[in-house]
């Protein structure tokens, strides 16, 4: 079945004030910045990025099937004559341009979602139980940038219910332009922890860059805050200074909100009894670890606030699972059993490592099964990296971490405050890293393997996955 238009080529044009050359088609259904991924029909937008400039793949995309292509003024002569051409003077500013004239067809409710941690979770939770409840829409993967907001805002169908957007940032001053192009009726800030300190005075400039997402917040729209969190006053302070009255707070404070009750934690999932807006539910939550039980409240806080029914998106939780290289799990298999792969390669910080190490300390291992980390450099932490990272070993005490393989020059620091007994191995990058973890693994083991992007832990995990593919394409965290 032929996807449904997303834009005529005439809508886009007047939205970006573009010139047209070539045939252009009727509608597009889709957009894309990718000429490796592009589907038939779908416009591609020639974005300039650090590394390469869209511009010279604008023939690869149009051969792939692109049915038009948005490039700037000063390069479209390069192209032939008769290419389906959008001529603009600048293609991201375009893209800006098109993702207001999405904001503003739209009628669904919006909901901004940012944090230290755990926004990229708590995103793909609301997506999740919202799409049990109306049209949904939500940024793929972590699509939270100065291109990645647009981009999904651009790509949002005028009929949607629902629409949740990542918004992130590193530097002061990134979050605000951003949400007043999605000017959402709802903002949840998941936390703020000690992450790119790199960039930042300390914990409260980071709190101030995050309450950035109020200025865009609609009239009459309200914020959902962590109680629990140490800036929780200041963000409030912050709201109102921007008018902001509807202020709804989770955590497992005895005022929250939406207010953790009751928590029972398992190796796969959670039980989790709260108190929701003044209801009483119970519910289990198809995802390990105290954090995110934590994140489910604020979840079920903002789908209530955002006109969702309480008790579905409750339900819904129940299967919901970790994404690719933020938990998902695999079996590998060995030839004398299987060992669990815990994949959360994608990215870290002080607050999501520990986090994860609390994942692992409740994994379940085989008889003469170790629960086994392995883990990069946090980066962009300035000077208090090298204590953020020795920090880490009463974390690997205290959550039965057995054995713990390390790369990298900050991560050394961990492994010199280590005992000796919980020496796996260390290594200067993650690829040398490589073999001394695929020797060491073995029937019964539970693996965890986390690090900053920059750190390439997901090198490891192909690693693993290469040497002992799983029976099936299953995810453990399902079963």
């Amino acid at each position: 079945m032929n996807a449904a238009p997303l834009w005529t080529s005439k809508e886009m044009a007047e939205a970006m004030h573009a010139g047209r050359r070539g045939a252009l088609p009727d509608a597009v259904t889709g957009l894309s910045i990718d000429s490796r991924t592009i589907q038939p029909r779908e416009a591609y937008f020639a974005i300039k990025g650090d590394v390469h400039d869209g511009h010279d793949f604008v023939e690869a995309a149009l051969r792939a099937g692109a049915a038009l292509a948005v490039v700037e003024t000063a390069r479209a002569g390069k192209f032939a004559s008769d290419a389906p051409l959008l001529v603009v003077e600048d293609v991201l500013a375009a893209l800006r341009d098109l993702a207001r004239a999405a904001r503003a067809r739209l009628s669904g409710r919006v909901i901004a979602v940012t944090g230290s941690v755990g926004k990229t979770s708590t995103k793909e939770a609301l997506r999740h139980v919202l799409s049990a409840q109306g049209a949904t829409h939500a940024s793929v993967a972590s699509f939270n940038n100065h291109w990645g907001v647009p981009l999904s805002l651009a790509r949002c169908p005028a009929d949607t219910r629902f629409a949740v957007f990542e918004i992130g940032m590193n530097h002061p001053g990134e979050i605000e332009p951003l949400v007043k192009m999605v000017r959402p009726h709802l903002a949840i800030i998941t936390t703020v922890e000690p992450v790119h300190l790199e960039f930042f005075s300390g914990l409260e400039a980071i709190a101030d860059a995050k309450a950035e997402i109020f200025a865009g917040l609609e009239p009459g729209g309200a914020v959902v805050l962590n109680r629990d969190n140490s800036q929780f006053e200041r963000l409030s302070r912050r709201a109102h200074q921007h008018d902001i009255s509807r202020i709804v707070s989770f955590g497992a404070d005895a005022n929250a909100d939406a207010r953790l009750l009751d928590l029972s934690l398992h190796a796969t999932c959670s039980a989790v009894h709260a108190s929701i807006l003044g209801h009483d539910v119970t519910y289990k939550l198809g995802m390990p670890g105290r954090h995110m039980a934590m994140n489910s409240l604020a979840v079920l806080a903002g789908s209530s606030l955002a006109g969702a029914d309480l008790a579905l998106a409750a339900l819904s939780l129940s299967n919901l699972v970790p994404a690719a290289g933020r938990g998902a799990r695999r079996a590998l298999e060995l030839g004398n059993g299987e060992a669990t792969l815990i994949d959360e390669s994608y990215n870290a910080n002080p607050a999501s490592m520990a986090a994860a190490l609390n994942v692992l300390g409740q994994a379940d291992v085989g008889t003469q099964g170790r629960r086994i980390a392995v883990l990069g450099d946090m980066l962009e932490l300035g000077p208090a990296g090298p204590e953020l990272h020795r920090g880490l070993a009463d974390i690997v005490k205290t959550n039965r971490v057995d054995l713990v393989y390390c790369c990298g020059p900050l991560m050394r620091n961990l492994w010199d405050a280590l005992s000796p007994a919980k020496r796996g191995g260390y290594a200067e990058n993650s690829a040398s890293l490589e073999s001394q973890v695929v020797a060491a693994i073995r029937a019964g083991d539970a693996i965890m393997i986390k690090g900053s992007l920059g750190s390439k832990m997901k090198t490891i995990v192909n690693a693993l996955e290469k040497r002992f593919p799983a029976r099936s394409a299953r995810d453990v965290a399902a079963g």
